[in-house]
């Protein structure tokens, strides 16, 4: 097993902000691994498999390359065999660059969705390399104990906003095809940061599931989350409570506005949608009760439980009204964690089923990484929010 150490310097990841030495490491462990198939194949017999071997040359240990690549330098141990015949195609023997096209190929191939098998064939037309469905499968598994160690990173103390949601997959299990649910928790920092503090594998989205998950975010490190926005699932803000008692839970107006209006006939839809948006889109909350009754006296005839339930959910609904703006506008809807899920949805549109819950975790993995690496900064307003949580949450962060 690969603990996520940086080859290069050999200092250990404490964090997840340098996603760089993530992937040098994965680039790393990819490449070592295919080099090592390709000597496999030229020599005709695995390692101390010397029953089946069929020639008078063999394996003659390593030497040791440095790789320029778009990440970082690496370190590549390179397999040797005793004759001096090995001619590596992966990285040739002059070679001292990964070019961008090369590490797409081996990396964002995956990460972008293709099979192992299209990997396979591209690969082979390419760059005429043989490297069977099996053995890409192998080497990205070397990615499972990084990803291990990106679980369990240590986090940030505190975090403005954490947004929490789930999108579920097709895993193949013991001969069955089951649903199985990605629970995914996306942090904004106080320096206004986006990162993706975590991504588990489970069973059907349950509000206990989700307790662990807290539990285990608040072992990493985790102190205090300001104001956790999440969709609508049942007991999802008690099991916040009960790890973090201090966080202002904001209900998502969007998944509300879905869940409520989906039995709305389409003639009436767009009528009733606009009555609906004078209740969020009210300046106050108690302007905003004022426009929900409006709204039920005019509706309640045919579709009573919509009032119902923004009733019945008010507390965590109505959250954002006590802030300015700027501050509504971050928190009223969980749109950025759905547009991060829309962006992994197009990663995995070419897989229908997934033959393992590793095999889903490994290429949501490379997905994430190929996905956030583009995420720079901060949210251009950041400084008028910030200074707005300072007042609003002063006695907790001093």
């Amino acid at each position: 097993m690969m603990s996520c150490y940086m080859k290069d310097n050999g200092v250990k990841i404490k964090d997840g902000t340098d996603a760089n030495s993530i992937m040098r490491d994965m680039m790393s462990v990819i490449l070592e691994g295919a080099l090592d198939e390709e000597l496999e194949e030229e020599l005709g017999y695995s390692k101390y498999d010397y029953r089946n071997k069929d020639t008078d040359n063999s394996r003659n240990g390593h030497s040791q390359k440095t790789m320029h690549t778009s990440y970082g330098d690496i370190e590549l141990d390179i397999p040797r065999d005793r004759k001096g015949e090995f001619e590596p195609q992966v990285v040739k023997k002059y070679q001292n660059t990964i070019t961008q096209d090369m590490e797409e190929k081996i990396i964002s191939m995956y990460a972008k969705g293709m099979t192992t098998g299209d990997i396979e064939s591209h690969m082979r037309e390419l760059y005429g390399i043989d490297i069977s469905d099996s053995t890409v499968s192998r080497i990205t598994d070397k990615v499972l104990p990084i990803v291990k160690e990106w679980q369990e990173r240590p986090l940030e103390d505190v975090y403005a906003v954490v947004y929490m949601d789930a999108i579920h997959f097709h895993v193949r299990n013991e001969g069955r095809i089951v649903k199985r649910a990605v629970y995914i928790a996306l942090g904004i920092d106080m320096e206004g940061r986006k990162d993706v503090l975590g991504m588990y594998v489970g069973q059907n989205e349950s509000a206990k599931f989700w307790l662990s998950i807290l539990n285990g975010l608040k072992n990493r490190g985790v102190e205090d989350i300001l104001i956790a926005c999440v969709d609508g699932l049942t007991g999802f803000p008690q099991a916040i409570e009960a790890v973090f008692p201090q966080t202002e839970i904001q209900q998502c107006i969007i998944h509300q506005i879905r869940n409520t209006t989906r039995f709305v006939s389409y003639k009436e839809i767009k009528t009733l949608m606009a009555d609906l948006k004078r209740v969020y889109a009210a300046p106050t909350e108690e302007a905003s009760l004022v426009e929900l009754e409006g709204f039920d006296e005019r509706w309640s005839g045919r579709y009573p439980k919509i009032a119902k339930s923004w009733r019945d959910n008010w507390a965590n609904l109505s959250t954002y009204f006590k802030y300015p703006e700027a501050v509504r506008r971050l928190i009223y809807t969980t749109n950025a964690i759905e547009g991060f899920n829309r962006q992994l949805r197009k990663v995995t549109k070419s897989k229908s089923v997934f033959p393992s819950d590793d095999s889903l975790l490994k290429m949501l993995y490379l997905a994430m990484m190929d996905i956030t690496k583009k995420w720079t900064g901060h949210r251009q307003d950041w400084g008028q929010i910030h200074s707005q949580l300072e007042i609003y949450f002063e006695e907790r962060l001093s």
